[in-house]
């Protein structure tokens, strides 16, 4: 098993239509507005950004990441990420209901030196990180629809 590869997947039920919440997950440059472990977004061009996110865990991921599909009747939107992180993430947005439940599926080898060092007795604790993060993402962009 290689330690440094991760798959994450996240759920996220949200009380809006889903063509809000794909608008709002297509436009990363104002994650920061809503989701705080998303500290920077640096739009490069029209479809490439440089993100630094930080959770509990004292330190900082930076990677860039690449528009790979916006697909709003499909309610896809997929990316490619290089740097600290290496792989791919997806949003998938459907109807549920009167809402919509927004999936996080994504799938990276960590390659932040410290990191992969750490692979295997901080394994646990990076999971850990990570659904803190989506945790809180979720929240964010929960009380950003309302508010909008």
């Amino acid at each position: 098993m290689d330690w440094t590869r991760y798959r994450f997947h996240s759920r996220w039920a949200l009380p809006v239509p889903p063509d809000r919440v794909y608008a709002a997950l297509g436009r990363a440059e104002d994650y920061p507005r809503w989701w705080p472990q998303v500290r920077e977004v640096d739009r490069v061009d029209e479809n490439t950004g440089v993100v630094r996110v930080r959770s509990v865990l004292p330190y900082d991921l930076t990677f860039t990441v690449r528009a790979v599909r916006d697909d709003p009747a499909a309610g896809v939107l997929e990316i490619a990420l290089s740097g600290d992180l290496e792989g791919w993430a997806r949003w998938t947005v459907t109807a549920d209901g009167r809402g919509a439940v927004a999936r996080y599926d994504q799938a990276v080898r960590v390659d932040k030196p410290l990191l992969r060092r750490l692979a295997v007795p901080g394994r646990p604790l990076f999971r850990l990180n990570h659904r803190l993060m989506m945790r809180a993402g979720r929240r964010g962009l929960a009380a950003h629809l309302e508010a909008v």
